[in-house]
């Protein structure tokens, strides 16, 4: 598949965002900003396989699979090296959300952050009771969240692990003590990030040398704070982090942030617990597509584009070339447009916020989905109304979070029949930019909405003491109804674009029977409800002219996805795995 390369203005526009760029995409200009697209063309194996954000961390879980290990084994070992090699996008001072298949069952896992106990609506809010700027916000302690991706990843690995867990540190503890070459995504984000990282000393003697420059590519970067971290959550278990030394480290420097501290404490880290939760599985034609439940609005708002797709005629508009065609793009936005307004109107941690009706099976009932379908005509809607879910006697705000594209995703699966697919984030790029014993501390409370009311009612996704935010991070597995078999396991960082990105792929694979590499390199594209979104550069002036005529708003941006996919394939008469790794990113695909 070759890469359509025909707006010019691809990259005067990468080049503005990166300078500050016109206020028109300010809300655009995405923390991990894209770096390059490099074709890849998949791998092929026969028992196991992993892809990764980074070589590196590829590389690391592969280690573990060659060594007899799980899944999960493999995706913990590839977690420490991307909190390593990847500190823009995730690490164990975030969260994360996983979905693994065992065999038999789908076991879905939530290391969502949590909001510190002292935290109010108020949050947010200016001393004028006015939603605070988007740097206000990020930028420092308030935004910091209960970290909860290591206390996930032990919880699934006491159920799932084959190897030791102190195994599963050995590459990233190496890694740490003996120094890796800087690549060039990260000194790229470094760069772009010049003007906020270094107000943290910690972190400005990591990135920068003595005279405030980012550590160039290919220098040796080592990190001899991480490796005594590792070292002793190794040895000691997730408790090492979450009742220790570590635990005081970061509350003490949410607390002493000098311009903006927050509220977490150390008992809030200590009293944080992963949740195995019931995963959001819905039919799609002869599939079933097993998803994220809230916290994560992506299993629902997926299940709701499929369910809505399933009713249109997109699966005769497969792409050319790797070329879309317009009537493709209008299909699928219109769907993002109705998936997103319930989205935002409905979802957010059910533990604090009941879904309307019977909660996920009311948002996912076939009828409600079909008459949401005949919403889509000739002509685009703009924006779409949330609709009214069977049994719905609730009312919420309308949210206004960030949801900020920092994030990463991993999928793997292994020699006994496990698959998983992981996505995992500190949120924003480098978080809050704050460093401490070696790691960045997330900004995901800054995914809930800063308002928290507005003229229909209180907003669902509001800030209250220990509740989740909400998230559009959607790790998804994909099984052939007619076998049982786990078919596809794929997810993608992006922020709120995660849900389009990973309905694409979805759509790619199971309806316009592409790979899942060939999936992934299609151009991005979809709404959130507002404008018509299509990746710089990767649609032709003619279909763009086309969807204006059908009263789209056009919007061009980098689109700046990761996705990673492992599908089963048949290949002379036998099952094999195929992978897919983002060409927009760093990812590799490695297995037997």
């Amino acid at each position: 598949m070759k890469r359509l390369n025909l707006v010019p203005g691809a990259v005067s526009l990468a080049l503005a965002l990166l300078c500050g760029g016109p206020d028109a995409f300010a809300q655009e200009r995405a923390p991990e900003i894209a770096t390059g697209y490099a074709e890849k063309q998949g791998a092929v194996a026969h028992k196991y396989m992993v892809a990764a954000a980074n070589p590196l961390a590829t590389d690391a879980g592969y280690q573990m699979l060659k060594q007899g290990g799980s899944a999960i084994d493999a995706a913990i070992a590839t977690q420490l090296v991307l909190t390593l090699v990847e500190p823009q996008s995730s690490g164990i001072g975030g969260g994360a959300f996983l979905l693994l298949f065992d065999g038999n069952k789908v076991h879905s896992y939530d290391g969502r952050e949590t909001a510190p106990m002292a935290a109010t609506e108020a949050l947010f809010l200016d001393k004028d009771g006015k939603p605070m700027s988007r740097e206000q916000g990020i930028v420092g302690g308030r935004s910091t969240g209960a970290p909860g991706v290591l206390r996930m990843l032990e919880l699934a690995h006491k159920r799932h692990g084959k190897l030791a867990w102190a195994t599963l540190f050995g590459p990233a503890i190496r890694l740490a003590e003996e120094g890796f070459a800087v690549s060039p995504r990260l000194n790229a984000l470094l760069k772009y990030d010049q003007r906020r990282l270094p107000r943290d000393p910690v972190a400005a003697a990591y990135f920068y040398d003595a005279d405030g420059a980012p550590r160039p590519v290919g220098y040796v970067l080592k990190n001899p704070e991480l490796a005594r971290t590792l070292r002793e959550i190794a040895s000691k278990g997730a408790d090492a982090f979450y009742t220790g030394r570590i635990a005081r480290d970061i509350a003490a420097k949410v607390a002493n942030h000098p311009t903006n501290p927050g509220l977490l404490t150390a008992r809030d880290i200590a009293d944080y617990r992963a949740k195995e939760r019931d995963p959001v599985c819905a039919d799609y034609r002869q599939w079933k597509v097993c998803g994220m439940p809230p916290p994560s609005s992506g299993g629902i708002a997926i299940a709701q584009m499929l369910g809505i797709l399933e009713h249109t005629p997109i699966g005769a508009h497969a792409p050319v070339g790797g070329a879309l065609d317009a009537e493709a793009i209008h299909l699928f936005s219109e769907a993002g447009r109705l998936a997103y307004a319930d989205r935002n109107r409905y979802v957010a941690d059910t533990d604090f916020v009941p879904l309307p009706g019977n909660g996920i099976a009311s948002m996912l009932d076939k009828r409600y989905l079909t008459q949401r379908a005949t919403l889509i005509g000739a002509q685009s809607m703009g924006s779409a109304q949330a609709g009214t879910p069977p049994g719905m006697q609730v009312a919420w705000g309308t949210d206004t979070a960030l949801d900020r594209p920092s994030t990463s995703h991993l999928v793997a699966v292994d020699q006994y029949g496990n698959g998983l697919s992981m996505t995992t984030s500190v949120e924003d790029a480098f978080g809050s930019r704050q460093m401490v014993d070696g790691f960045m501390l997330n900004n995901q409370l800054t995914d809930f909405s800063f308002d928290a009311r507005d003229d229909n009612g209180p907003i669902a996704n509001r800030v209250q003491p220990g509740k989740r935010p909400r998230s559009a991070m959607s790790p998804t597995l994909v099984f052939d109804k007619a076998t049982g078999k786990l078919v596809l396991a794929t997810g993608s960082p992006g922020g709120s674009a995660i849900i389009n990105y990973v309905a694409k792929v979805l759509v790619g694979t199971l309806d316009w029977h592409l790979d899942v590499q060939q999936a992934i390199s299609l151009p991005n594209f979809g709404s959130r409800n507002g404008p018509t979104e299509l990746e710089a550069g990767r649609v032709s002036p003619a279909v763009i002219a086309q969807l204006k005529a059908k009263g789209h708003v056009v919007r061009e941006f980098e689109q700046n996805s990761g996705l990673q996919g492992i599908q089963r394939q048949q290949r002379n008469g036998r099952d094999v795995w195929f992978g897919g790794a983002d060409p927009r990113r760093e990812g590799i695909v490695k297995g037997d």
